[in-house]
């Protein structure tokens, strides 16, 4: 059987330079397009972007060090919380997309990229290396309980603001799923005997 071969476009020199393309931004990252038809003034959408941002560079933070101990968890709990990290790695990767979307809505420009993600976030960033579980799970409680405190003062501030989008989606789809992790993986620090009651 004769295999039949595509003719190659005799534009091809045109197609192989649209590959080093380059412009200025179209958008610069902190600035909220002005012309959205939105009910909020671009102030205070500005306002709002900046703080999720915030929300959105240390969530990002959260979740890949959901997959990295998800990685390198060792110890006899270690099947199960190789799931468990890895269900709320996933988790965290909506929650990432939500803030990223509400950012968007409201004209503004969602980080992104990994390096600007460390620079923004507050969350303090592990060793390369592997730790022991405790330090592991210490590490995830306390950024969650960062990204708790910062969800109360946004829907705080929102609620101020009128934006009810955002104080609903801080609320319902942060706020709520960081409480639900934090305490999964906090009761695997809590002192309870393995085969006997003491």
């Amino acid at each position: 059987m004769a295999v039949a071969l595509k003719k190659v476009p005799e534009n091809r020199d045109l197609v192989t330079q649209n590959w080093h393309q380059k412009a200025r931004e179209i958008q610069k990252f902190g600035e909220v397009t002005e012309s959205l038809p939105h009910r909020l003034d671009a102030d205070t959408r500005r306002e709002m972007c900046k703080k999720l941002n915030q929300l959105l560079a240390d969530s990002i933070t959260l979740r890949d060090m959901y997959k990295k101990h998800h990685w390198q968890v060792a110890g006899p709990t270690f099947y199960s919380l190789h799931l468990l990290f890895d269900k709320h790695f996933e988790e965290q990767v909506e929650i990432v997309d939500t803030i990223a979307e509400r950012i968007q809505l409201l004209g503004g420009v969602s980080i992104a990229m990994g390096g600007d993600v460390a620079e923004l976030t507050k969350i303090q960033s592990p060793p390369r290396g592997r730790e022991e579980l405790p330090v592991q799970i210490a590490r995830l409680l306390a950024a969650h309980k960062l990204i708790m405190e910062d969800c109360h003062k946004i829907a705080e501030d929102a609620d101020e603001a009128g934006d009810d989008g955002t104080n609903d989606m801080v609320v319902s789809d942060v706020l709520r799923p960081n409480e639900l992790q934090s305490w999964f993986i906090g009761q695997h620090l809590v002192d309870m005997p393995l085969t006997h009651a003491e």
